[in-house]
């Protein structure tokens, strides 16, 4: 980092900004160049990309002056950089999804190669899963059970991984007020509680809670053209995790929770009008809207006043 600042600073220039697009190493570089002395900032590079994809010829040359002309117009959207003590819990919830994802392919792996010997499983718990499949595995070639038996001890190890995981992650909910803040709305639980709040770092940098919802995809694409208007479906920009979290937060809520809310009531009558899937995304949007005031009001979630 220093060898890159040294470099910048080198150069016979007037460095007023220095931009750097959104990507995997730009929080590291944008907070190492700010901390040599540079003002860096991190800017969105989904908008950065249509603007230089009107270049005839793509170079890194002609990319990085199409970012200092952008810089120079102000035509940019600088992107917030997470805090560090966020980026390491994100590390921990992408684990533990990347764990489970591992333990759902083996174990449909398992259930399509049993279909071979024509046995098909009904639902099992994934506790039980490795008991049932050896008890299974008796009446079938040995060679069969051996192949089996080593994806069973994967997915017997991939469980006790995840549960290393859920520990931490129940550690981290005890300890922080505005995670159990968070679970006090129904549906929200542990998981989506941690992800939002992270995914969200400082609620108090939107100038307007209703915001919070485009910036996690869940408002609906506009094309205006003339006399010509038309809406289709949610952007699905931002944050794929917590969008989908949201998602079966607002399902939950409107089909599994028995607790009365004047959002539960909302989300029922969209869902008897236009469908249980648009009544999803309007909850789930409003729960990203409600969830941001809360964490700035330090507040619990209101369920409004059951009428008579």
């Amino acid at each position: 980092m220093k060898a890159i600042a040294h470099h910048l600073q080198s150069q016979e220039l007037e460095l007023t900004k220095v931009g750097l697009e959104s990507g995997s190493l730009s929080h590291w570089l944008t907070t190492g160049l700010c901390e040599e002395g540079l003002a860096a900032i991190c800017i969105d590079s989904r908008k950065m990309a249509a603007i230089l994809s009107v270049q005839i010829n793509k170079t890194d040359k002609n990319d990085a002056r199409g970012i200092a002309d952008a810089l120079r117009c102000n035509y940019y959207k600088e992107v917030e950089l997470k805090s560090w003590d966020n980026i390491g819990i994100i590390s921990v919830l992408k684990s533990r999804k990347r764990l489970v994802e591992q333990r759902i392919q083996l174990t449909n792996s398992i259930r399509g190669m049993l279909k071979a010997y024509g046995v098909r499983l009904g639902p099992i718990g994934v506790e039980k899963f490795s008991e049932c499949i050896n008890k299974t595995l008796n009446d079938l070639p040995e060679i069969f059970q051996k192949s089996i038996s080593s994806l069973l001890n994967c997915i017997d190890q991939l469980i006790e991984e995840v549960k290393k995981l859920d520990k931490l992650l129940n550690v981290l909910a005890a300890k922080d007020a505005e995670i159990k803040l968070l679970m006090t709305v129904p549906g929200v639980g542990r998981i989506t509680a941690i992800a939002y709040k992270c995914a969200l770092d400082d609620p108090s940098r939107f100038k307007d809670p209703y915001n919070v919802g485009a910036y996690f995809g869940l408002t609906p694409r506009q094309y205006s053209s003339g006399e010509r208007v038309l809406q289709a479906g949610i952007f699905k920009c931002g944050n794929t995790d917590v969008r989908s979290l949201l998602m079966e937060a607002a399902l939950v809520m409107l089909t599994r929770s028995k607790k009365w809310s004047r959002l539960k009531v909302w989300g029922i009558k969209i869902a008897q009008k236009r469908g249980t899937k648009k009544a999803m995304v309007a909850v789930a949007r409003k729960l990203s809207i409600i969830m941001c005031k809360m964490l700035i009001s330090k507040s619990e979630f209101q369920y409004g006043q059951k009428p008579a």
